[in-house]
């Protein structure tokens, strides 16, 4: 009986570490954990979006994501990739660089430059019009008219 058992257990173990791996985001993902991430790896080719909270439990934050997965479509166009950073304690990179206050989100456009902060959610809608409006992305544009 305890060889079956130690057979059955040794099977699932690996079936549950690859789950646990499953709920990690691929590098294509739109949102993902900012980490050890360092803006400067988005210079020039994406725009990233911050999402800080002081807990992923935050309603504001939980809101903010789900808003933004609704609209990936919009937000892929515009080349943007979100972060997020929901532990104050952690320190890192991201946090330290734009020292956000409880729930805030920030947009930075290709350049590096900070185009936006807001301490409430904002709708893709919203966000994507300021995108727009930005003379990087305007430039985009005026590019893909051209080449078509």
């Amino acid at each position: 009986m305890t060889r079956t058992l130690a057979i059955v257990f040794s099977a699932l173990i690996p079936l549950a570490a690859m789950a646990a791996d499953a709920t990690l985001p691929a590098e294509d993902e739109l949102v993902r954990a900012a980490g050890d991430t360092d803006l400067s790896e988005f210079l020039w080719v994406n725009r990233p979006i911050v999402v800080f909270a002081d807990s992923p439990a935050d309603p504001r934050f939980q809101q903010q994501i789900e808003m933004l997965r609704e609209g990936e479509a919009m937000l892929r166009d515009r080349d943007v990739v979100v972060l997020t950073d929901t532990d104050p304690k952690a320190r890192s990179a991201v946090r330290s660089k734009l020292r956000p206050r409880g729930f805030q989100l920030v947009l930075v456009d290709k350049d590096g430059v900070v185009k936006l902060r807001k301490p409430a959610p904002w709708s893709v809608r919203e966000i994507t019009r300021s995108i727009d409006k930005t003379p990087m992305r305007e430039r985009e544009i005026r590019e893909r008219r051209e080449s078509n």
